[in-house]
């Protein structure tokens, strides 16, 4: 059963290695949505299904990425102009994974291409941001998770480029891989190859312009391009 499969990582986690962790912790996940579909969990063991899964999700986050947001309530995400936002210094928490990476990588290529990009060990805390400074994907951050949106999904609605349809192809993997839901078809392949470089780069730097290919690469692929100038 599921609950068999969440005890069993949960027991094993700290053993594991972060891409095997987050893959089976969405088996979990897809097996209880596909479950909420056909209403097996109905009244009060729903919330209690989810209650479950919310906390294997938080054990693999202390885990592995220790300060990762919380969502912010969904009150509409505003229109910002980029011409307002050049030149800065963007903050975020050090070790970047898929959200943190696709989010820098956006921030260059499609916001602030003169971008500052730091790495703060811990931008609420001990090494905290500046006044100026624009965060992203941690709690206090201007950029994070809004509702069921991850901050990558925040990013590219506040400025403006969910009209572009390679955007919104890597939005689904990232999203898928951040926060679960509907599996898609880049986001095993991304997991793989970001899990590769993150174990071969010790330096945030090294291992976001290595990651900067992949996302390049993705964007640009013949289906993402069509789509995009569709």
């Amino acid at each position: 059963t599921w609950r068999d499969t969440a005890s069993a990582l949960l027991a094993e986690l700290p053993e594991l290695g972060e891409t095997e962790a987050r893959r089976r912790q969405r088996l979990v996940a897809e097996v209880l949505q596909a479950l909420r579909q056909i209403d097996y969990y109905p009244g009060a063991a729903q919330p209690q299904a989810l209650a479950a899964l919310e906390s294997l999700r938080q054990a693999l986050e202390a885990r592995f990425s220790k300060g990762e947001p919380q969502a912010q309530p969904d009150h509409g995400i505003a229109r910002l102009d980029r011409q307002a936002f050049q030149g800065r210094r963007w903050v975020t928490r050090a070790r970047p994974w898929v959200d943190r990476l696709a989010c820098a990588w956006l921030i260059r290529r499609f916001i602030d291409t003169s971008a500052q990009l730091v790495w703060l060990a811990d931008p609420t805390g001990s090494t905290p941001a500046l006044p100026d400074d624009l965060g992203f994907d941690y709690d206090g951050a201007r950029f994070t998770h809004v509702g069921a949106r991850v901050s990558f999904e925040v990013l590219i609605t506040s400025f403006g480029l969910e009209h572009d349809a390679a955007l919104r192809r890597l939005a689904a993997a990232v999203h898928y891989l951040d926060a679960g839901g509907i599996p898609a078809p880049e986001a095993a392949g991304l997991e793989s190859v970001l899990g590769g470089l993150r174990a071969l780069h010790a330096d945030d730097d090294a291992l976001l312009a290595a990651a900067s290919a992949v996302f390049d690469a993705l964007y640009a692929a013949p289906q993402d391009r069509a789509g995009a100038q569709a």
